[in-house]
């Protein structure tokens, strides 16, 4: 079974009573606008969106929000950032630091706006709202209410569920500074009903420094922020939510599901929503951040490859798995080697998980892509846009074998356009240069590799005509015949033309180089 229907079977069991009721569902994802968003976070939208999309095709009623926080503690500094500029603002709630660059609002709506845009551009239309919509309207005021009143509850719940042990006086709110407007400093030490009591400390936390006021104010519009645990669950209350999961770090046990969830139930008298845990993507092997800077953006990896491949990225493994996303590796060719195949599946009419998981990396936008066409591979167009001697649209043709329709042009304008991005910043080994001198190498070929050259000679002499696929099995027959080592035969080939031990398909290859130039190199490096 397809991943995605067996989270969908599971959350419609867990939510069978306000199905069968008719209720409108709740799915709700967000992410905190610290800095430039990391692509990492749109593995959990990705699945939110994509169960949405489910419950969709299911025509049960729902609503998919996401929330572009705007109301966290700036508690990290960009690289990217100018620290003296910036240094002054930690501890700041974000919706009040200024926009890097004065075009947005604030801080928050400059890199939310960014990372927006990365989501609409792949196709999910969530209804966007921001936690200071939901925190000066005052639809949290509930919440912290109740947070307040029951802060001995709260205090039990982190020690028996995280082991982590807060003071007697703790209470569960942070308020804004009225002197500094810091958030991050300041301790509330009482509520009276009415306002909280509170000091802004000058060593409470290493990146921020408080400016020492102590005063009391009331908790409410904005005035009052929850630690985020806290948060998560009040945010559950606050919009009513049914359907939300997260990052596997936050499932842990004692960890911030876990917590929130106690409080949900404990404090709140609401029921935790259906989620499940997803799996990090890793880019280059690595965890991302957004308020450290550290990782490639959304919008960087987004700009890379055309949205249903970067939705492909996103879903082609089971939302439990892990998975990686390099760049400059063989990420990119080998997922649109991957899409040839779920859509050639697909146009043959198989009904699996592979047409499943098709239908579901296309948007509503996408409905041109469902139209068989072909799809040249994407290594072989990266290949050809190296070589300025041939025509890209005459090679894909003949490889076909027949006349290139409209979307096959289409689709080839496409390849060619991300096979040119992707090579900019590829690594070393898949760029490939035709040598218009001998390379030196080749002096110090085998003799038992110059004679097997000499047979690929004459070959190639007895046939006028090459046809890549005839080339690249009598080339197969010849090392056979000759017992030399593929990699000792292939790399020889490579070596006379690349300066390289590897290259793309070789019968291929050698079949649409210009034949004066092979003949010439062989008869060279075979002497």
């Amino acid at each position: 079974m397809f991943w995605l229907d067996r989270i969908f079977n599971e959350a419609q069991d867990a939510l069978k009573d306000k199905i069968a009721q008719g209720e409108t569902l709740l799915i709700r994802d967000e992410k905190t606008a610290s800095g430039r968003v990391h692509v990492g976070s749109l593995r959990a939208l990705a699945l939110h969106a994509s169960l949405a999309e489910r419950f969709s095709e299911a025509e049960i009623p729902h609503t998919f929000k996401y929330e572009i926080n705007d109301y966290d503690v700036m508690d990290g500094l960009p690289v990217y950032l100018d620290k003296a500029v910036y240094e002054q603002h930690m501890g700041k709630i974000l919706y009040y630091v200024p926009s890097p660059d004065g075009s947005d609002k604030n801080f928050a709506d400059y890199f939310g706006d960014e990372y927006r845009g990365v989501i609409e551009e792949i196709g999910y239309h969530p209804e966007f709202y921001k936690s200071s919509d939901l925190y000066l309207t005052g639809k949290m005021d509930e919440a912290i209410t109740l947070t307040l009143n029951h802060a001995d509850v709260i205090r039990k719940i982190y020690k028996k569920v995280s082991g982590s042990v807060r003071p007697d006086n703790w209470h569960p709110l942070f308020v804004v500074c009225e002197k500094c407007g810091k958030v991050g400093t300041t301790r509330v030490n009482g509520f009276d009903g009415k306002e909280v009591q509170y000091t802004c400390e000058t060593n409470a936390v290493q990146w921020a420094v408080g400016c020492g006021y102590t005063g009391s104010l009331s908790p409410y519009k904005g005035k009052g922020k929850l630690p985020w645990k806290v948060e998560w669950a009040a945010k559950w209350l606050a919009l009513g939510v049914d359907v939300e999961g997260a990052g596997k770090d936050h499932y842990s046990k004692g960890g911030a599901r876990d917590v929130a969830e106690h409080i949900s139930r404990e404090v709140f008298n609401y029921e935790p929503p259906f989620g499940v845990a997803n799996e990090f993507f890793l880019v280059g092997g690595k965890k991302m951040s957004s308020s450290k800077g550290a990782g490639s953006s959304a919008r960087e990896i987004a700009n890379l490859v055309p949205p249903h491949i970067l939705r492909l990225a996103l879903l082609q493994k089971d939302i439990n798995k892990q998975t990686n996303f390099d760049p400059s590796g063989d990420t990119i060719p080998l997922l649109f080697d991957q899409y040839e195949t779920l859509a050639e599946n697909y146009w043959q009419g198989h009904e699996d998980d592979a047409s499943r998981l098709f239908l579901f990396i296309h948007s509503k936008e996408d409905a041109h892509l469902f139209v068989p066409r072909f799809l040249p591979k994407f290594s072989t167009v990266a290949f050809l846009v190296q070589m300025p001697h041939l025509n890209l649209e005459e090679e894909i043709e003949r490889l076909k074998g027949a006349v290139l329709t409209d979307d096959d042009k289409k689709e080839l304008a496409l390849r060619e356009k991300y096979a040119k991005q992707w090579l900019e910043g590829a690594d070393e080994k898949y760029i490939f240069e035709l040598q218009t001198t001998t390379p030196e190498a080749t002096k110090s070929f085998s003799s038992q590799q110059k004679e097997v050259l000499k047979k690929v000679l004459e070959y190639i002499e007895e046939n006028e005509n090459l046809d890549g696929q005839d080339l690249h099995t009598a080339l197969h027959e010849i090392r056979k015949e000759s017992g030399i080592e593929a990699k000792d035969f292939f790399g020889a080939l490579y070596m006379s033309f690349l300066n390289k031990t590897s290259g793309p398909k070789v019968g291929w290859f050698l079949s649409v180089l210009d034949r004066n130039y092979l003949l010439n190199r062989l008869r060279e490096v075979s002497q």
